[in-house]
């Protein structure tokens, strides 16, 4: 406390300061606490433009956190670490587990928001579960990371630290099938992946689901991300003339992908998972390329919806960006960890990581997309899959994924 005379001295220094014309900075009555919160994205390579719109959305969620004052007392200092490196081309699993190894040393680091990719979330889950450090991804939808059988794996620890504001790709691959059966009518689809976590787990799910539901599968083919030339497996499937191919990847491979199989295949039905919602098929991949291509998203669509109207424009006057659906997702999920830490600091104790965790195992928050709540494993209770076709609006700019993406419906659950 400051006693009464130093109070008085200092009001009488303003008081004269201020007849002088000048002003004086009073000293703080008692300084911020600094909590450390991290950002873990592949911000090199070919998915870059993805990872970057992503990390704005906590970027944002952060700032306004301690513009506005949510955490009383409390400074968020943001750490991001890059997971991408020149020599992968896009995310790297080993540089992801370098990055979690230093958040885990980090003693100041409560909680993270990231990854982007289900290969970064495999590498950094078993290293963050004996740090007992909570990490909330936007867009990882690979199912064994937070599955109870991989549990001695991803959380040799015990408890969950895993956490999904998206839900996984035993829902997004399955359901995406579905909509081929239903709503496009596809008889016959060749299944290709790109080697990955996420791209073999999403075309094995997609695949299954597709037998189910009568569709015959013609052939199943990996690709290398690093090869330049796809023609060969594609004259292959040319050959069988199956009404559709399905891709599960992201886009080094991806965009490589499209432009060869619009030559090679053009009639052919396309599509792929979420690791093809991206601004890099707009641009990288191009017109007329990607025309027609569809891509499902592990989340509701919100974008469009009037409850995210003001953060669209927030979001956009801040960064000279359009936002995507993972940019709300990732917001979503720094809502979730900025309130998981207003609640440990509402205790009066510590804000240690393993009650941020546990604040965030319980967390049941209403955000842009709705209540977001978890399992006992961490993945989000909301199990929406949207599915979008490129169709390109020449007069709104290319890599505009709002604009060039257009949202045509929810993907049949099963």
């Amino acid at each position: 406390m400051i006693k009464r005379r130093a109070a008085a001295q200092i009001i009488a220094s303003a008081a004269a300061i201020a007849a002088l014309g000048g002003s004086l900075a009073l000293p703080a009555l008692a300084a911020e606490k600094v909590v450390k919160v991290g950002i873990a994205l592949p911000l090199t390579g070919a998915d870059s433009e993805s990872a970057l719109r992503i990390k704005n959305g906590a970027v944002l969620a952060f700032e306004e956190a301690n513009a506005k004052h949510e955490i009383p007392g409390v400074k968020l200092e943001m750490v991001v670490l890059d997971s991408g490196t020149a020599t992968a081309g896009q995310y790297d699993p080993a540089q992801a587990a370098t990055n979690a190894r230093k958040f885990a040393s980090d003693k100041g680091v409560v909680g993270i928001v990231g990854p982007e990719m289900s290969g970064e979330g495999k590498a950094m889950a078993p290293i963050l579960s004996q740090a007992d450090l909570a990490i909330i991804t936007p867009s990882a939808t690979n199912p064994d990371i937070t599955d109870p059988k991989f549990a001695a794996q991803f959380r040799p620890a015990g408890k969950p630290i895993f956490f999904r504001t998206v839900t996984t790709d035993a829902f997004q691959g399955p359901n995406m099938a579905n909509y081929y059966a239903d709503t496009l009518k596809v008889k016959s689809v060749y299944v290709l992946d790109d080697s990955g976590a996420y791209g073999v787990g999403i075309a094995d799910a997609f695949q299954a689901q597709a037998e189910k539901k009568g569709i015959k599968v013609l052939g199943r083919d990996r690709l290398d991300p690093k090869e330049a030339d796809y023609s060969a497996i594609l004259t292959k499937i040319k050959s069988l003339n199956p009404d559709a191919i399905y891709y599960g990847g992201v886009t080094q491979a991806g965009v490589k992908l499209a432009k060869q199989a619009y030559d090679i295949i053009p009639k052919a039905i396309k599509a792929g998972g979420d690791g093809l919602y991206a601004p890099e098929m707009l641009t990288a991949a191009g017109f007329p390329a990607a025309e027609g291509w569809y891509a499902s998203n592990a989340g509701p669509h919100m974008t469009e919806d009037k409850t995210a109207a003001e953060f669209m424009k927030r979001y956009k006057e801040r960064f000279n960006l359009a936002a995507d659906d993972y940019t709300i997702t990732a917001y979503d999920a720094a809502q979730v960890l900025i309130d998981a830490i207003r609640k440990v600091e509402k205790t009066g104790k510590p804000i240690t990581r393993d009650a941020v965790r546990d604040a965030i195992a319980g967390a049941k928050i209403k955000t842009m997309q709705g209540m977001v709540s978890f399992d006992a494993n961490g993945d989000i209770v909301d199990r929406t899959v949207s599915v979008f076709q490129i169709k390109q609006d020449k007069s709104l700019p290319q890599d505009d994924v709002n604009a060039q993406f257009k949202y045509v419906g929810v993907a049949p659950q099963s």
